[in-house]
């Protein structure tokens, strides 16, 4: 926990909502299971390995003398969650959140909860890939699949987008998607389909084509989409969703699974996508070895002229 706590000794506020320190990436020896975000107005401190009461002591005195040198006036809203195989537990180690939690992500705002599992609303990691969309979308069509709370289409909406197709089966998410829309003055432009993607091609393709699609799905959420096998049947029926010359952002969050392995299925599958770049992840997330980290892999749709 030492590379923690020398961190603290010099750390900063972020301006907006994001990752703060990121043991996970490997480049804090002992310090592997920790890592703390900033959904401001708490700190939310996530360990992937259970601490002990004295572990945990340590920690959080670190954090309350960080916030003492930071100079915040409100006093320090702490969320400790602990993840393992067999779940999460959660607790408010001190402070309090608000009844309504609204976090702000470069101009943009979201509501989040810290206290309820793992997904708090916004995944942090995304944020170059938010990025990417907003200023890509202009006079855009759009199609978000695997929406969740519907941050990707905020973000094209708020970059000109003409219209944005969100689809997930998650009802409840796409409900706090819609709340997110209110939230940045957002009316009109976006539709939410609680559908299964894999038995919702028609309807997607009457809504189509689109300029930009978004694939940012689960890696392996049983009943939803495994990535080993999954991600070939996504890829069979994306290229006729996409206009000649239209962009493609196709994420994979498997620690296990490398771009190549992403970048051989859309060789052999869809040909007609042309590979443009690897989006950089926020420089937080840097990893001892970055194909453990979040691939976000930019494609574009070969016109005919191209493709003859």
């Amino acid at each position: 926990m030492q590379a923690f706590i020398d961190f603290l000794a010099t750390a900063e506020l972020p301006d907006d909502c994001r990752r703060m320190f990121h043991g996970r990436g490997g480049r804090y020896p002992g310090a592997e299971h920790l890592c703390l975000d900033w959904y401001a107005p708490a700190l939310l401190l996530t360990s992937f390995c259970e601490l002990s009461a004295d572990e945990l002591a340590t920690a959080k005195a670190a954090l309350e003398t960080f916030w003492q040198r930071v100079g915040e006036a409100a006093p320090l809203a702490l969320v400790y969650q602990y993840r393992s195989g067999a779940g999460t537990r959660t607790e408010c180690l001190c402070g309090e959140l608000p009844n309504d939690h609204v976090i702000e992500e470069q101009g943009l705002k979201f509501r989040v909860h810290l206290m309820r599992g793992q997904n708090h609303g916004l995944f942090l990691d995304m944020r170059e890939g938010r990025r990417f969309v907003h200023e890509h979308a202009r006079g855009k069509k759009v199609l978000n699949l695997f929406s969740y709370t519907c941050a990707f289409s905020v973000a094209a909406l708020a970059g000109g987008a003409t219209e944005v197709v969100n689809i997930d089966m998650a009802k409840g998410a796409l409900s706090i998607g819609k709340q997110n829309h209110e939230l940045n003055g957002l009316v009109g432009g976006a539709r939410f389909l609680g559908h299964d993607i894999f038995s919702s091609w028609g309807k997607l393709t009457r809504y189509g084509p689109y300029d930009l699609v978004i694939a940012d799905p689960p890696s392996n959420q049983k009943g939803s989409f495994i990535a080993t096998k999954d991600y070939v049947r996504l890829l069979r029926r994306l290229p006729e969703l996409v206009k000649e010359g239209g962009e493609l952002l196709l994420c994979l969050n498997a620690p296990e699974l490398g771009s190549d392995f992403l970048m051989a299925q859309v060789a052999e599958t869809a040909p007609s996508l042309a590979f443009v770049t690897r989006i950089a992840n926020p420089a937080v997330y840097a990893d001892v070895d970055e194909e453990k980290s979040l691939k976000v892999l930019h494609y574009q749709k070969r016109t005919s002229d191209i493709e003859a």
